[in-house]
């Protein structure tokens, strides 16, 4: 059985998942959902769909699980390989372009959407989309099912000039309205905040997570 985390082509399943990410002054926070599905049934209620590529570059999954975690893998690996040879962390947009690379190399055989985050010593917080072979760095994305019911909410929502405190609020504002109305959405969330000191892993449990009036 074909375990999903989000939309993806050609698998015939429906599947869903809500990543999001964005930068703050000094770094960038993730998030994800905890939900994986197969078809009409989940099948894994907790999984962490926020995967370290390096100590400060992380990415979150959507699409097939296991298509998703086998780049996110491939990555780390490498990534590994080329900090040891230029003796200092890798650059977030390096991450990103393997990313994009392995994706775009193999779209006919893998059902994947990465957005991939983190910090560098050269250019600070960085979030980067890559998709059907491009690579953009933006201030925020979305991803996953979910993402189309918190369109409007995030385009209202965001400023630029966020806090680290700002942003976190923002993505676990963002991530319990999309599990509210998403049904391949839930579970937990998870959060990652990466600055230059490095990663802080945060699970919140759904009875943890805000109230809004209309859930």
């Amino acid at each position: 059985m074909q375990t999903g985390l989000g939309s993806g082509s050609g698998s015939g399943l429906a599947l869903g998942t809500t990543i999001i990410a964005i930068e703050f002054e000094g770094g960038v926070v993730l998030g994800s959902d905890s939900r994986v599905s197969a078809g009409d049934s989940v099948v894994n209620r907790v999984m962490n769909k926020l995967s370290p590529l390096h100590d400060k570059v992380y990415c979150a999954l959507s699409g097939s699980a296991a298509d998703a975690q086998t780049i996110a893998d491939i990555v780390n690996y490498q990534l590994d390989v080329h900090s040891i040879e230029i003796g200092e962390d890798p650059l977030v947009q390096s991450a990103a372009s393997l990313v994009r690379n392995i994706s775009y190399k193999y779209k006919e055989e893998l059902s994947a959407h990465l957005i991939v985050a983190g910090w560098d010593r050269r250019r600070g917080g960085q979030v980067y989309v890559t998709l059907d072979g491009l690579l953009s760095r933006q201030a925020f994305a979305v991803g996953g099912s979910g993402s189309s019911y918190i369109y409007g909410f995030v385009d209202a929502e965001y400023r630029p000039g966020m806090s680290r405190k700002d942003c976190q609020e923002f993505v676990i504002n963002t991530l319990t309205l999309a599990m509210g109305r998403d049904g391949s959405s839930g579970g937990v969330a998870y959060l990652v905040t990466i600055e230059k000191e490095g990663a802080q892993e945060q699970c919140i449990l759904g009875n943890q997570l805000p109230t809004f009036f209309d859930l």
